[in-house]
């Protein structure tokens, strides 16, 4: 209680000083606001003892100093009885810092981790596309393809010369060029089964390959692939499977027929 007492009567003193000496200078407070350059109420507050109205204790010290030296009062001492009035700060309602929550941190890993197992998988299954070993293929046609039709005369020519190694209607190598226009992956082989090429392209690039046909041309993403064999353009057309896949045999005359369907021997 004593403690109040006295915190309250440095706060009386300190407005009642402040109050005492402008008057005797015959200033009112809006005269005293002008020679200072503040808003009245600025003055209104410290002859209150309102030093919460100026905000931070620097702010409150700052505006006493100012006014103290206009009227004549003595700076320090005012500003003495200031910190007296003031109570210390209590350090117990200081906010402690808090570390962030790690939820958002193990959800980004998380995610991280379930874009590496996709790609690894996609990256894997395009890779085990092309046999490893030559399979023995059945002389069954596909579904669509009549017997007797010249398509299906290609088709057993191909499949015929791919397994015995020879080298198709074409006498010589073929050239084969693959402009790309998205991320692609493709390979080549030629018809002795040996690869040419095989790889992920990426958009705007080319490569070109030379081989011995029929050529076997396995692609990941046929929509991103613009094909010509010797100059003249392969069309795709019939060959694309739904999930953008394309294998087909490439003959020496720049005709493509589907890969057969591998079956087990029996």
């Amino acid at each position: 209680m004593a403690a109040s007492e006295a915190v309250g009567g440095a706060r009386e003193r300190i407005g009642a000083r402040l109050r005492s000496a402008r008057e005797a200078r015959g200033l009112t407070t809006l005269q005293a606001a002008e020679k200072l350059h503040v808003d009245p109420r600025i003055l209104e507050a410290l002859e209150a003892e309102d030093f919460a109205a100026l905000g931070a204790a620097v702010y409150v010290r700052g505006h006493l100093r100012r006014y103290a030296e206009l009227i004549g009062e003595q700076p320090a001492e005012l500003q003495s009885l200031y910190s007296g009035a003031t109570p210390a700060p209590d350090l117990t309602r200081i906010p402690h810092h808090v570390p962030p929550a790690r939820s958002s941190r193990l959800l980004a890993l998380a995610l991280l981790l379930l874009v590496g197992i996709a790609v690894v998988g996609v990256v894997w299954w395009l890779l085990t596309l092309p046999a490893a070993k030559p399979q023995p293929v059945s002389a069954e046609l596909p579904e669509g393809v009549p017997v007797g039709s010249p398509t299906a005369a290609r088709l057993v020519t191909a499949v015929a010369d791919a397994q015995s190694g020879n080298s198709g209607t074409s006498s010589g190598e073929a050239k084969l060029a693959m402009r790309f226009s998205e991320v692609t992956w493709a390979a080549v082989y030629d018809s002795s089964g040996r690869r040419l090429d095989e790889g992920f392209n990426a958009p705007d690039s080319t490569r070109t390959v030379t081989g011995t046909p029929p050529l076997k041309v396995v692609i990941g993403n046929a929509d991103g692939v613009a094909l010509r064999l010797n100059g003249q353009r392969v069309p795709l057309e019939g060959l694309v499977h739904r999930d953008g896949t394309a294998r087909f045999l490439l003959d020496g005359s720049g005709h493509a027929a589907p890969v057969p369907p591998v079956v087990a021997r029996q």
